[in-house]
């Protein structure tokens, strides 16, 4: 008999489960399988039966499946189908062909978008991100670093210094970044952004950093060069999937962790710190025609 991988936990989308322990399936529940992930919104609506009569097995080999890849039964896979079609499909469901129309380009990109930043979300290091809200809320001063795409995040950091509640820069020049690093030092925190971990200049400049005696964050998409050279790595990891439009969903991780980390450092700093970031917003609210 074929042995079957241990199941992920509960909580992962259950058509990523389905896809990745596909190949250690009996041949039987494999076909239920492929008819799932061929048509996941059909298997919503359908019965044990009619499911059956999909893959062409017997109704018993359907329950088996929905075991098989951690669910307690029929209804308990449907109801996981459900939570993960409201989180789009996965993202081998989204990959762009060649044929497809506008619609099915908006369809594809909104449901990737959503499975890949719910991925993020799970796979973010929270004791990472508590130790990275400890750091920017004791720190003097911030400068925030990135090329590109990365670049994009570092400059939307640095309009948030609001919220942060100390002076903040952003830096996306080299010969501007070795300038402002050398000026930093105990107190201070460098946040490096780059989706690669491997852009040669951040990691210099993260090892400067460091030299200079700050503390450096590094807020990436996976391990690399970089991570070597901070103090503490948050890991935005997203799905991969086509080069078309790969580098958006890595930057609104990215941003989306901007966000967590500037909430929650002026949470920190107290009803008076909130209280001058309202007054601020009315502030800019005024500056807005209405009709």
């Amino acid at each position: 008999m074929k042995m079957q991988t241990e199941p992920p936990a509960s909580g992962a989308n259950i058509l990523e489960i389905a896809r990745g322990m596909r190949g250690s399936l009996r041949k039987s529940d494999r076909k239920v399988c492929d008819v799932v992930l061929a048509d996941p919104r059909r298997i919503l609506t359908a019965t044990v039966a009619e499911t059956a009569d999909l893959a062409e097995v017997s109704q018993p080999t359907v329950i088996r499946f929905c075991t098989a890849i951690g669910c307690e039964g029929f209804q308990d896979f449907k109801l996981r189908l459900a939570q993960a079609l409201a989180l789009g499909l996965p993202a081998t469901h989204s990959v762009i062909a060649d044929t497809d129309t506008p619609d099915d380009v908006a369809d594809k990109i909104f449901d990737y978008m959503m499975t890949s930043l719910d991925w993020a979300r799970h796979h973010l290091d929270k004791r990472a991100l508590t130790a990275a809200v400890d750091c920017l809320t004791a720190a003097k001063r911030i400068e925030f670093f990135g090329f590109g795409a990365s670049g994009i995040v570092a400059r939307d950091a640095q309009q948030k210094f609001p919220l942060f509640g100390v002076p903040c820069g952003a830096e996306i020049d080299s010969h501007q970044q070795v300038m402002t690093v050398s000026m930093l030092g105990p107190g201070d925190v460098a946040v490096m952004i780059s989706n690669t971990a491997a852009t040669r200049s951040i990691v210099e400049i993260a090892r400067l950093a460091r030299a200079r005696g700050a503390r450096v964050i590094g807020l990436v998409g996976m391990r690399g060069a970089l991570t070597a050279e901070c103090d503490i790595v948050l890991r935005a990891e997203t799905l991969e999937n086509t080069n078309i439009y790969t580098p958006t969903i890595s930057r609104i991780a990215a941003l989306t962790v901007i966000d967590i980390l500037s909430t929650s450092v002026a949470l920190r700093r107290g009803a008076a710190h909130m209280e001058d970031v309202k007054e601020m917003k009315q502030a800019l609210s005024e500056l807005r025609i209405t009709l």
